[in-house]
């Protein structure tokens, strides 16, 4: 068999777009000269595109395990009364209604026939005496039901806290095959194609993704090949807050990352304390290589998409605009923004957000309304990553109001970087790593996290004197150690660390 530049398949739990960092990877990938196949997931029909070189590929994935498996089962020793999991309680709430119509279609049938109704019209009486009673027990099922479920969701009740120990005891980090099987959607659906595709490498993004690597990996030793694997710590998953409310369901990822952890042949992460954290928690025999999530910016610039950012607001230059891009989540306190809007008359707030359907930006929204700003708060969507700097630069300021959570703390996030090459003023909350770097280049300025009064006190003094922020990235910002050129070699030199340059598989 001769040689074949060969094949890398990256792995993502998202839909690829509005995943800058994925995007670059592959794209970097591919220009180096692997053959290059990104899988990302999809709710949805199966989709494929190219991508700078790359292929992408989006996997339909089933939410079979969502619920875990006594959500599913009837809760006859918790609540009797409730009704099973599954399509009977609606339908009998809406057979209820439709008992209802009929008696109310009987009775106008019979309007209008005077004496000779008498009989059937109290044999319709005692039937709606029937349906009532009827309606009375199904809405006690139906409640006993919704607080079952309230309760499972929580799960609080003694049953479930005991459970929950149970099966951390009996199956140490195996147990989040019972406290989140979700994690075995991804496996099913991504692991046959990662198998039919037999690369040489497999780059895992995230804690998610590890466990499919992992186990694809050991299929293909089983089989004779030998497969890499590369994970892509993109968080501290200890030090992040919950994707999801479930109390078991962190300690289930952290269970799932422990296990597969061992079979990574090379770790990379986003910065040098998420490194050493990942040392220390895993017991790595080196640091993960750090590769930050900055702008990919080439020789000859991109220009910003038209309309741009404040054609898309409906404002002129004359306006303040404070601009906020990223992912819309409410640890990442964004409605700090409209909350200090009545004390900024001039200003508007534009969310670049790559869910503007989302709950948490419809809640913004609503608010702003509530306040008489709807006219001065922007809902817009992600533009493309290479198309961000140049977008984003319309803006006056860009902020960072994000709270105190461990991860929030160790790293500087990717929109710190688009706001710098974008030389905004910045206004940041006093997360450690963050703050100090602002502090020290005099980029911006800090505020206490969730503290409204202080967020507007910042935004005041960059508003007043803009070009003081924006000359400390002529002297003392080093936006050219912030490029994604250099990241990318670092990657690529992992990748041929573990598999030879392009071109040396066989």
């Amino acid at each position: 068999m001769g040689n074949h530049p060969g094949r890398i398949v990256m792995l993502v739990q998202n839909g690829v777009v509005g995943d800058s960092r994925v995007q670059k990877e592959a794209e970097s990938a591919a220009a180096a000269g692997w053959e290059v196949v990104l899988l990302g997931r999809t709710d949805s029909r199966a989709s494929e595109w190219e991508l700078g070189g790359a292929r992408v590929r989006l996997v339909p994935t089933s939410r079979t395990f969502e619920q875990r498996l006594h959500e599913v089962r009837r809760a006859w020793l918790r609540s009797p009364l409730a009704y099973p999991p599954g399509p009977l309680e609606s339908y009998r709430r809406k057979q209820v209604k439709a008992w209802r119509a009929d008696l109310d279609f009987a009775e106008q049938r019979l309007a209008g026939r005077g004496a000779a109704a008498a009989l059937p019209k109290l044999a319709l009486g005692a039937k709606r005496v029937a349906v009532d009673a009827a309606s009375l027990w199904i809405r006690s099922r139906t409640r006993a039901s919704r607080l079952v479920r309230e309760r499972r969701a929580a799960a609080s009740a003694p049953i479930d806290k005991a459970a929950y120990r149970f099966w951390r005891v009996a199956l140490g980090d195996r147990a989040w095959r019972r406290l989140d099987p979700a994690l075995w959607d991804l496996e099913l659906a991504f692991g046959p194609v990662v198998d039919e595709l037999a690369p040489d490498l497999i780059h895992a993004n995230d804690f998610q993704m590890l466990g499919v690597a992992a186990r694809a990996k050991l299929r293909a030793k089983a089989k004779g090949r030998d497969v890499k694997l590369v994970w892509d710590a993109h968080e501290y998953l200890p030090g992040m807050k919950p994707w999801k409310s479930h109390p078991w369901w962190k300690e289930a990822q952290l269970a799932h990352e422990r296990e597969h952890a061992p079979h990574a042949d090379a770790v990379v992460t986003v910065s040098d304390t998420v490194a050493t954290l990942l040392k220390d928690r895993h017991g790595l025999a080196a640091p993960p290589a750090v590769v930050m999530n900055v702008p990919d910016l080439p020789e000859i610039p991109v220009p910003a998409p038209q309309p741009g950012l404040r054609e898309r607001c409906g404002i002129g230059p004359e306006a303040s605009l404070l601009v906020y891009s990223g992912a819309p989540l409410e640890q990442r306190g964004m409605h700090i923004m409209v909350e200090a809007l009545p004390s900024l008359p001039d200003a508007h707030a534009a969310f670049v957000v790559s869910k503007p359907h989302w709950r948490y930006v419809r809640r913004l929204q609503a608010r702003a309304a509530e306040l008489g700003l709807a006219d001065r708060v922007h809902v817009l969507p992600y533009v493309d990553h290479r198309e961000v700097v140049a977008f984003l630069s319309a803006a006056d300021a860009g902020v960072i109001p994000i709270h105190h959570w461990e991860n929030h703390e160790i790293s500087l996030i990717t929109k710190f970087f688009e706001y710098s090459h974008a030389r905004l003023p910045l206004v940041v909350s006093d997360v450690k790593t963050m703050s100090e770097m602002v502090r020290r280049t005099g980029q911006g300025e800090v505020f206490r996290a969730e503290d409204t009064e202080d967020f507007l006190r910042a935004v005041k003094q960059v508003l007043s004197d803009p070009e003081k922020y924006r000359e400390a990235y002529d002297t003392r910002v080093p936006l050219k150690e912030w490029t994604w050129q250099a990241q990318a070699e670092r990657l690529t030199g992992v990748y041929e660390g573990l598999i030879g340059p392009a071109g040396a598989a066989t």
